[in-house]
């Protein structure tokens, strides 16, 4: 019997995923969780073998979360399930111990295959994944500017996208105005931009969110 544990802020969208894995694994059983903490609530209260985890929900950012999973949990499957697109978190997400990232589009055909291949150890990549990892190991491509950027660094600036405040950053990421302040600071000297319209300018021409 497989545990699978499902957090999506959706309820909808969970009973889905439920569906998806009743017909496709034989004997699966699951639990569900709505933001982040009660995802960890959940994980530290008994075993499981493995997460189907969004990374936009209540409670912290996605890269954080994931990260806090593998702090605890280092040998727990996890398999990324989430609205972005593969070129804007696959690669972070990959790095920061995720075993496999699916789009919630591809998710009817691939999310079966994705779980019975990170269960028997492996990592999980889509052909269109592939190619841009593939090509992000090329020294002489030309990276965009925010792919230069740090974790949290890019958490800020998908931030600044959605037209919040330095403040209101430092409240949803549970840091201080000036730690922001000096984030942004970095952000702009990396990117060679000078001000924060200009870095709400560029999240959104690049379809960058949280």
């Amino acid at each position: 019997m497989m545990r699978i544990l499902i957090a999506d802020d959706f309820p909808l969208f969970r009973l889905g995923v439920r569906e998806l894995l009743s017909r496709g694994l034989t004997g699966a059983r699951t639990g569900e969780a709505g933001d982040f903490h009660q995802m960890l609530e959940l994980l530290r209260r008994k075993p499981w073998d493995l997460l189907i985890m969004d990374i936009t929900m209540p409670g912290m950012t996605g890269l954080a979360a994931l990260k806090q999973v593998k702090q605890e949990f280092p040998a727990l499957p996890v398999v990324i399930l989430s609205q972005h697109p593969e070129e804007q978190y696959a690669i972070r997400m990959f790095k920061a111990g995720a075993d496999a990232y699916i789009t919630k589009a591809m998710a009817p055909e691939e999310l079966v295959k994705a779980i019975q291949k990170v269960r028997g150890g492996g990592k999980y990549v889509s052909s269109s994944l592939g190619e841009t990892l593939a090509l992000s190991v090329r020294t002489n491509v030309e990276r965009p500017p925010h792919e230069t950027l740090s974790d949290r660094e890019y958490e800020v600036l998908c931030l600044f996208g959605t037209g919040k405040t330095v403040g209101e950053i430092a409240e949803s990421t549970h840091l201080s105005v000036t730690t922001i302040s000096t984030y942004r600071s970095r952000i702009l000297e990396k990117m060679r931009l000078k001000t924060t319209a200009e870095l709400t300018r560029y999240a959104i021409e690049h379809r960058l969110s949280l």
